[in-house]
């Protein structure tokens, strides 16, 4: 047991607040047009959600994680829950009930391609009251790690309630305009080329870096920013140092969930007390083991797949 500075004991090395879905995913010839209707494949029901994703890939990595979301008292809220369980995240922070369990609505043609539609459902009544309510919580945690599929108001309230010594990474997905406060407390943002331009407009600039300088003008202590098979780059204000970090190559299958499994990893090794660009240097390689294989929580790696990278 270690502390978190004045704020007590410390039982968790990560708490994901965030969103919990279940996905259900029909596999299509082609997506039918407007009015028209096709026939699709048997109905294929996973566990996601940005937020759950997180909590699963820290956990199946060797954190000690805990999440704090809200599901429906239904099947799929059910479901969510025991893949939670099963990965050995802790759930007494999940609350059950008040809208049916958030779901995305996912065909994929024979391409790959997909459409995606997405319900929020509970997510959206995850309120700035429950995060309120879960100081004792977020007190025991040593890094808080959000996203944006629940409410702005929430997220803004987690960056508020942050007890002294606890760090918040945030990956602003999907992008939206974000909170002087919210920015301020980021450390790090983590965001993706597609996020990075999201939020910086027509004057992001056209490397990475340039994308970073202006990110963390903007009032980050820290940014990462993905790059898919290009690994990573690390920015941070303390030291000034923007460090590109490769990523080994592999044989991507699908990358469904791989940048969720990349920011928790971050998020924990970060919480370890590992500098930035080592903390990224691990995420990077978990991430390029999560593309190895097939859907999102199903392909996170543990640390000694991550190790046999």
């Amino acid at each position: 047991m270690y502390e978190n500075e004045d704020s007590g004991p410390v039982r968790f090395d990560l708490l994901v607040v965030g969103s919990a879905n279940a996905d259900l995913v029909v596999g299509v010839d082609r997506r039918p047009a407007p009015g028209e209707t096709v026939l699709g494949s048997d109905l294929a029901v996973h566990p996601g959600g940005k937020g759950a994703n997180q909590a699963v890939a820290a956990a199946r990595l060797g954190a000690r994680t805990a999440l704090l979301a809200r599901v429906g008292d239904d099947a799929h809220g059910r479901l969510l829950l025991e893949s939670q369980r099963s990965a050995g995240v802790d759930t007494t922070g999940v609350l059950v009930g008040g809208a049916p369990t958030g779901v995305a609505l996912i065909t994929v043609d024979p391409s790959g391609d997909n459409s995606i539609v997405v319900s929020p459902g509970a997510n959206a009544r995850l309120t700035p009251e429950d995060i309120r309510a879960a100081g004792p919580l977020l007190s025991a945690s040593r890094v808080v790690s959000v996203q944006l599929e629940i409410p702005l108001d929430t997220v803004a309230e987690t960056a508020r309630a942050l007890p002294s010594g606890t760090r918040l990474v945030l990956n602003p997905s999907p992008p939206a305009p974000l909170p002087a406060g919210v920015l301020a407390a980021c450390d790090p943002l983590v965001v993706n080329e597609h996020e990075a331009r999201s939020i910086l407009g027509r004057d992001a600039g056209t490397t990475p870096e340039s994308w970073a300088q202006a990110l963390t003008a903007l009032g980050p202590r820290s940014v990462v920013i993905t790059l898919g098979a290009g690994g990573a780059l690390a920015a941070d204000t303390r030291t000034g140092d923007f460090v590109r970090v490769p990523s080994p190559a592999v044989d991507a299958v699908d990358t469904t969930g791989a940048g969720d499994a990349f920011t928790a990893a971050l998020a924990w090794r970060l919480g370890l007390g590992e500098e930035l660009p080592e903390a990224a240097a691990f995420a990077v390689r978990v991430g390029a083991a999560a593309v190895t294989k097939e859907g999102a929580q199903a392909s996170f790696p543990t640390a000694e797949e991550v190790s046999a990278l």
